[in-house]
């Protein structure tokens, strides 16, 4: 009996070593499937993450293409302001300088008035000089082609000593601040010289 003991004995053990070897195995499997399961969720994480940075470093990036965007267009605001913010003032100071060239002109040049006409131009230098100062320059075309961007045609005279759309005469002074034009030359253009009719 005791052999037939011994033999379930050994009988058990070998049915045991190999549920055990089963559970073993089956135990291993289920990790292998967990470790992988586990892995492709952390890659599935690694992934999102990075794209997650990607997205937040491009917003970033336009973030400070933008703020520097702003602080140009600020800049050249400023610079702007600066530059043509006494263009009203200037505008209103051609009218004095308008009166002070016509005094000089009406002025007769005489003995009694030449102390008054030598004020006037030393008035008429030094307001030139603090207007150019500022970067108030004078357009006088005389000679020149006309130009519709700083010259306004007042008429048109034929006159065989100008060639077509040339400025023959200057009656108002035009001005510029900055090369910006603040009021145009007010001129006579030429036709060129008149057409002879051979018919009449």
């Amino acid at each position: 009996m005791s052999q037939q003991n011994d033999e379930n004995i050994e009988a058990t053990t070998v049915d045991v070593e190999g549920q055990v070897e089963t559970a073993q195995e089956q135990a291993a499997e289920n990790d292998s499937v967990e470790e992988t399961s586990i892995q492709d969720t952390l890659v599935a994480e690694l992934a999102a993450a990075h794209a997650e940075i990607a997205e937040q470093k491009e917003q970033m990036l336009r973030i400070q293409a933008d703020a520097q965007n702003v602080r140009r267009r600020a800049e050249g605001d400023v610079e702007k302001a600066h530059k043509f913010g006494q263009e009203k003032f200037s505008r209103e100071c051609l009218s004095v300088l308008d009166n002070l060239d016509r005094a000089l002109a009406a002025s007769p040049e005489d003995e009694a008035t030449k102390a008054l006409r030598e004020g006037v131009e030393m008035t008429l230098q030094g307001f030139i000089s603090t207007l150019t100062k500022f970067n108030v320059e004078a357009i006088d075309p005389q000679g020149e082609t006309f130009n519709p961007e700083f010259h306004q045609a007042m008429a048109m005279q034929e006159n065989a000593d100008f060639p077509p759309n040339t400025v023959m005469a200057v009656m108002q002074k035009g001005y510029s601040l900055h090369g910006r034009l603040l009021r145009p030359a007010m001129v006579m253009v030429s036709k060129g010289a008149p057409s002879i009719d051979e018919n009449a």
